[in-house]
């Protein structure tokens, strides 16, 4: 642990760092690769919508039921023709969520399944979700995100700049995209869960970001005063500064939502968790990558178009290159970590020790240092 915070506080004072914006074609395109697969998963297979968004009908038998999980789904498709997933509940009793059906049949199906079940009809509880309720539902939950997404634009713009906001935009539609793609992929059942999830894990790949977009700007604020750095520089030295701190929280917000998804939902069969434990893991994830790899170096990216940072870069790189005709050592590898202090026009520092001995023994003994 000593050793991890010891290279948090190099990272922070850029005595050591990657170069994240340098090699952000490699990010870009792995995250193209990534977001492709979730689209094709998406367009061939689809999501496994639940039972909230396109209607249907729940039976909840009594409790201590002797059939097995398989044999349920069995009898459950049999009686209405369509799929049926069964979980087995802590109290023994199955839960058959059949969904698509016409809710006028529900009787008819709940009938079939006593029979099957050998059990009373009226001890199986049936709840009906109609397809026209399903389907509010769904535009609901649509709407929270595109309202979701309009406010964190607006608030990044006035906060920060146009430039921030949209990379933010970007992280965000790239985390949405690759959660859902890999739901399409596993086919696990998207629920109302499912849409908090989503929503949860976007509140976690904003902070990340806002983070580094904070350091970012405070860093930023007089760097065309100077000729030692570039926007990228600056840009790759506050990822640097920030990546520690974005893993531990990524790790420390992981390691329980993955208990509950390979603990609770694979050991232990809650199937229920699955819903919204896959779409934090998943999307805590994209969200910590898309924050250090994708949003910083796009702005970046769009910040290097403007005039004044061309200008910059071009007077950086010029300095750079008469600094190593000089044999100065690492004159490319910039290492501060402040920025403002070196002006265009400012005059050249004084290095090393002034001879103040005379001046300062001047005044000794005196309170105001001035002859009487």
């Amino acid at each position: 642990m000593s050793k991890l915070g010891n290279l948090g506080a190099r990272l922070h004072r850029g005595e050591v760092g990657y170069d994240f914006v340098k090699n952000r074609k490699i990010w870009y395109g792995i995250s193209i690769l990534i977001t492709i697969t979730a689209i094709l998963g998406l367009a061939v297979r689809g999501l496994n919508m639940g039972i909230e968004f396109q209607g249907g009908a729940v039976f909840t038998t009594p409790k201590h039921m002797s059939t097995s999980v398989s044999q349920a789904e069995t009898y459950a498709e049999e009686a209405s023709g369509h799929d049926a997933i069964v979980q087995k509940l802590g109290d023994g009793s199955l839960r058959i969520q059949i969904a698509g059906i016409d809710t006028g049949k529900s009787d008819q199906i709940k009938d079939a399944l006593s029979k099957d079940l050998k059990v009373n009809s009226e001890q199986i509880n049936a709840d009906l979700v109609g397809p026209s309720w399903g389907q509010q539902i769904a535009n609901k939950a649509w709407q929270g995100l595109a309202i979701f997404m309009i406010l964190v634009v607006i608030y990044l713009a006035i906060a920060f700049e146009w430039r921030m906001a949209l990379a933010a935009l970007v992280a965000l539609v790239h985390d949405i995209t690759i959660t859902t793609g890999i739901y399409a992929l596993v086919g696990f059942e998207v629920t109302p869960g499912t849409v908090i999830g989503l929503l949860t894990i976007l509140g976690y790949s904003l902070y990340d970001t806002v983070v580094v977009f904070d350091s970012l700007k405070e860093q930023t604020k007089d760097i065309t005063r100077q000729t030692r750095w570039t926007y990228s520089d600056v840009a790759n030295r506050s990822i640097n500064g920030t990546l520690v701190r974005s893993i531990n929280t990524t790790v420390v917000a992981l390691l329980p939502v993955a208990g509950l998804l390979f603990i609770g939902g694979g050991v232990l069969g809650a199937g229920m968790l699955n819903d919204i434990s896959l779409s934090l893991f998943v999307g805590l994830a994209a969200g910590a990558y898309s924050s250090i790899f994708i949003a910083t170096p796009l702005v970046a990216d769009l910040k290097e178009r403007e005039p004044q940072m061309k200008a910059l870069r071009k007077r950086v790189l010029a300095k750079r290159a008469q600094a190593a005709a000089q044999g100065e050592p690492d004159a490319d590898r910039p290492t501060e970590s402040s920025f403002g202090d070196e002006p265009e026009d400012a005059a050249p520092a004084v290095v090393g020790p002034r001879d103040q001995t005379a001046s300062r023994s001047r005044g000794r003994g005196r309170p105001s240092g001035k002859r009487r």
